[in-house]
């Protein structure tokens, strides 16, 4: 009997992670690669990863791994789970490589010059390889403890979902297939605005009406940008679009919602950064989304009124205002 082929899992952060302990739950055999061969040997000799998942053990079959090129050649089905600053730069030297090879992208941002999504940044780097992506209402640290989660693999190739369904889905752990990758990666991408949105909503105590309102009209004004690109509308009515919202814009855990939050409480975008330690990325996103919907004078009137409160000094109040008193439309736009 032949010995089972192993499945990669670029990324030594906490998604990386519970990926590869998904995986290893289910039987593969898994080598995570990480940069940091210090960040390795911690996981090795402790079987946790403390920087990013404190307390989650570190299944006995996930090997951390700092070799890259040995990595790839071991593996054909590839998770790439790494920070979207990182993509590029980890990837291009191993273009040759990558030929061939199932990749799917679990990483939810869009490249600032470019307006490219993860995916498309991978295609440009390895032109040969087949590629997916993996998105949905799925934080990091649940699925690590089990929680029961849906996420959603996204790829026009049928047997690259096949695979990944196969390898990831599990007792806690469902996927479902898409076969729209651009609307399911760039719902992945644009929620993370709404979510800074939500969190100064609730620090700034509004109601559940309110809250309820942000979330359904952030869903319109994603799914009206992601047509007006070629997407797919049913995608945001999936767990992709409406169910990644709702949990990026009612969880205190995600990164997005604690920088909202912190700036309902009367803090500036730097101090909101700083007490976080590191930039949401839905920051970055608002910037270069906001300067694509002008371009493409696709109507955003939340994406504009939070780019209004950041970087041109306006007041949630002064937006908030603007907002209903602007012309109310149709609720559903795609209602024909």
């Amino acid at each position: 009997m032949t010995e089972q082929q192993p499945v990669a899992v670029l990324g030594g952060g906490s998604f990386g992670t519970a990926v590869a302990n998904l995986l290893a739950d289910n039987g593969q055999r898994v080598l995570q690669w990480m940069r940091d061969p210090a960040q390795a040997e911690a996981i090795r000799t402790h079987r946790e990863n403390p920087r990013y998942l404190k307390g989650i053990k570190v299944h006995a079959a996930v090997e951390p791994v700092t070799e890259l090129a040995d990595t790839l050649a071991a593996c054909e089905l590839v998770f790439v789970a790494l920070p979207s600053s990182a993509l590029r730069s980890v990837l291009a030297p191993h273009a040759e490589r990558l030929s061939g090879k199932l990749l799917v992208s679990l990483t939810k941002g869009i490249e600032a010059q470019t307006f490219k999504l993860m995916s498309e940044i991978i295609e440009e780097v390895a032109p040969g390889a087949r590629i997916g992506v993996l998105s949905g209402p799925n934080l990091a640290r649940e699925i690590a403890e089990h929680a029961l989660t849906a996420t959603v693999v996204a790829s026009e190739d049928e047997v690259l979902c096949q695979r990944v369904q196969d390898a990831l889905h599990g007792r806690t752990f469902r996927v479902y297939a898409s076969s729209d990758r651009y609307g399911v990666e760039l719902a992945g991408a644009l929620k993370n605005v709404y979510a800074i949105i939500a969190g100064m909503a609730v620090a700034l105590g509004m109601g559940e009406n309110t809250k309820s309102m942000l979330i359904t009209r952030a869903l319109a004004e994603m799914t009206r940008f992601a047509v007006s690109q070629g997407a797919s509308p049913m995608t945001f009515m999936g767990l992709a679009g409406v169910g990644d919202l709702i949990v990026t814009c009612s969880s205190p855990k995600s990164r997005n919602y604690q920088v909202g939050h912190a700036l309902g409480q009367g803090l500036s975008l730097d101090e909101a950064v700083t007490r976080l330690g590191e930039v949401a990325e839905g920051v970055n996103t608002l910037k270069v989304l906001r300067a694509k919907a002008q371009e493409l004078q696709v109507y955003m009137p939340l994406v504009m009124g939070l780019h209004a409160i950041l970087f041109e000094g306006r007041t949630l109040a002064q937006v908030i205002e603007l907002l209903m008193r602007a012309e109310p439309k149709t609720d559903v736009d795609f209602i024909s």
